[in-house]
């Protein structure tokens, strides 16, 4: 896997996601979406609309669900993604696991100046987004969005290769980090870049954008976004990452009662 420390990540993601939204001629786009849809075994039922009728690859990627495919649970605290959970646990402070023997820190995750103090000794999720899975990102929660942050970084892959050699690639990744706030206290989605991943777009704020020229900015809403638990906060125009942050007062709150399994959908519980 040498190879990936000299490609030109950024440059090589921009071209993949140019071209995941070229329209060829319609019969060639309809064998090009079946044909995905059959390799990587999606639901096509649950599609917002057929596969025939999406004008790209990028578009069929990025596709919506049926109204009724994600129910949403009436639980506080639900799954954002349809994705695998990778890590999660309690932080030491504010430690998290990224793999085994590896870790890294909610300051060089998100480079807002009070993270220790928001998010220490708190409970984080770790979601990883194959190429299979529904890419949109669901509120975790119901509350109020109060400012996001964009840090411009790498876009290294996030798979396991990268996960047990490149130190702290998720601080080092291209990431929008968006706080919520809620009656107990701030949650974080963290959404993560990698190789291939086109762009993230935030459903809420489309000035904000990623793999273009914008720097490490933050911005804090005059105005906070009101939010519902399950509705929609973004996409990844190709697959990737997502951390949820949940500061100590949840977890105190919700003690014992996290359920993690190992793959979840969007809406379902996260606590017992």
């Amino acid at each position: 896997m040498w190879i990936l420390k000299v490609l030109p990540r950024k440059r090589l993601s921009k071209f993949v996601g140019k071209w995941a939204f070229k329209r060829f001629p319609k019969a060639l786009q309809i064998q090009i979406n079946l044909a995905y849809a059959r390799y990587f075994n999606i639901a096509l039922h649950e599609t917002e609309f057929p596969y025939y009728d999406y004008n790209s690859l990028g578009e069929f990627f990025i596709r919506r669900l049926k109204p009724s495919a994600r129910p949403v649970s009436d639980k506080p605290l639900i799954h954002p993604s349809d994705s695998q959970i990778v890590q999660h646990g309690v932080m030491n402070s504010t430690i998290l696991i990224q793999a085994k023997g590896k870790d890294y820190t909610v300051e060089k995750l998100i480079q807002i100046a009070d993270a220790k103090e928001k998010y220490s000794n708190g409970y984080f999720i770790t979601y990883y987004l194959s190429p299979k899975d529904y890419h949109r990102v669901h509120s975790p929660v119901s509350g109020y969005i109060t400012q996001i942050q964009y840090c411009t970084g790498d876009l290294w892959p996030v798979n396991q290769w990268a996960l047990k050699n490149i130190p702290e690639v998720y601080s080092e990744n291209e990431r929008i980090y968006v706080e919520i706030a809620t009656d107990d206290g701030p949650v974080g989605v963290v959404f993560v870049g990698a190789t291939n991943v086109g762009s993230i777009v935030l459903s809420f704020d489309r000035k904000i954008f990623t793999n273009w020229k914008l720097k490490t900015m933050n911005k804090v809403y005059d105005e906070p976004i009101a939010i519902e638990k399950g509705a929609e906060l973004g996409m990844f125009k190709m697959g990737s990452t997502v951390v949820v942050l949940y500061n100590k007062d949840i977890v105190e709150k919700f003690k014992n009662q996290f359920d993690i399994k190992d793959f979840v959908k969007v809406g379902q519980p996260l606590i017992k």
